[in-house]
């Protein structure tokens, strides 16, 4: 499906996205949006990849076939490629070293979903910090249990330590000190001075895990950060401390927090991401009714897809513009992209 033909194409799949994309670049003149199937026809797909200026891809890693992933081999076949764009603040489908190496801009939509994704944590902390799924899972398949058998903790008062403290993660220190928590936050990129502004007291990552009665991730998935909470990192916090994470599947050890969890040093989990979205039905995790398990939704609410579409499809409209990208990702391929854009959109 081709919207209009024109200088500048936009291509994007036929994964739902809020329409305030298209509709945002039906109003430039010179923009054409192109649609293809991701799982229909792969030879118009490629005839409309192959000639895209933005490829806006989506960041679902285990919605999208890998084939459309932003990798070499798709690079190889679109020559004309200026900018892949992804859908949210992740890029998990999109092979950022090889697109500089190509000169092709890199752009997310971090801070878009940020107010629901915050708003999520909060919802995982509360649940399983006042046990709440549990409570609710017990009511419907037994009876004869005491209130005091499913009575939880209070979240005012504790420890709260964010692991990141970016867009999302700035939102859930206000959050957590509304509620009369105090905040810690660890995040290698940023000063202690910095962190203090977001509304948190810097710490080092070890001490955070020790003191924090909840640890929560914010921090983006890259060779960094996989398996960053592993066993060592469970067993370092404390007796009875929640693990939540909002982050991205991959940066938290399943199997080793099914052995803390069993093991009873950690009282509950709160898991929006997972290494395969969704987690199959037996494993584990899901098993056990002091973990809240919900399906990489923290960021999908009405109001954010519209954000995310809105910004992604203004950013490219400025882009194709001529205008630097303010969510950039990979600033070095600025000046190759450059040359390549004089060349391709003369």
């Amino acid at each position: 499906m081709t919207m209009r033909s024109s200088g500048k194409r936009v291509v994007r799949s036929d994964l739902w996205i809020n329409p305030a994309f298209d509709e945002r670049l039906a109003r430039e003149a010179e923009v054409s949006v192109s649609v293809f199937q991701v799982r229909g026809n792969p030879g118009a797909a490629w005839d409309a990849l192959g000639s895209a200026h933005v490829y806006h891809v989506s960041a679902a890693k285990d919605e999208l076939p890998p084939q459309w992933f932003a990798r070499a081999e798709l690079l190889a076949r679109c020559p004309d490629l200026l900018c892949v764009s992804s859908s949210g603040a992740g890029y998990d489908t999109v092979d950022v070293a090889a697109c500089t190496a190509a000169g092709v801009l890199v752009v997310n939509q971090a801070g878009a979903n940020a107010p629901s994704v915050a708003e999520h944590t909060l919802g995982l902390m509360l649940g399983v910090s006042r046990r709440m799924v549990e409570s609710d899972r017990r009511m419907r398949r037994e009876t004869g249990f005491s209130r005091e058998d499913v009575m939880g903790h209070e979240i005012h008062g504790k420890t709260l330590g964010l692991v990141g403290i970016g867009h999302i993660g700035t939102r859930v220190a206000a959050l957590g000190k509304a509620f009369g928590m105090e905040v810690v936050a660890t995040d290698p990129l940023l000063s202690a001075d910095e962190i203090g502004r977001r509304g948190a007291r810097a710490v080092t990552f070890p001490e955070l895990l020790a003191t924090s009665d909840i640890v929560s991730l914010h921090c983006p998935r890259d060779a960094s950060t996989l398996k960053l909470m592993n066993a060592a990192a469970y067993a370092q916090m404390k007796k009875g401390a929640i693990f939540i994470s909002t982050a991205r599947g991959g940066i938290h050890d399943e199997q080793a927090l099914v052995g803390s969890l069993r093991s009873g040093h950690l009282a509950g989990a709160g898991l929006d991401v997972w290494d395969q979205e969704p987690p199959p039905l037996d494993h584990p995790l899901l098993a056990m009714d002091n973990v809240f398990a919900t399906f990489h939704t923290a960021g999908v609410t009405h109001e954010a897809r519209r954000n995310v579409a809105s910004l992604a499809a203004e950013q490219i409209a400025g882009l194709l513009a001529g205008d630097r990208p303010p969510r950039l990702v990979n600033p070095e391929a600025w000046s190759a992209y450059e040359k390549r854009r004089a060349r391709i959109l003369r």
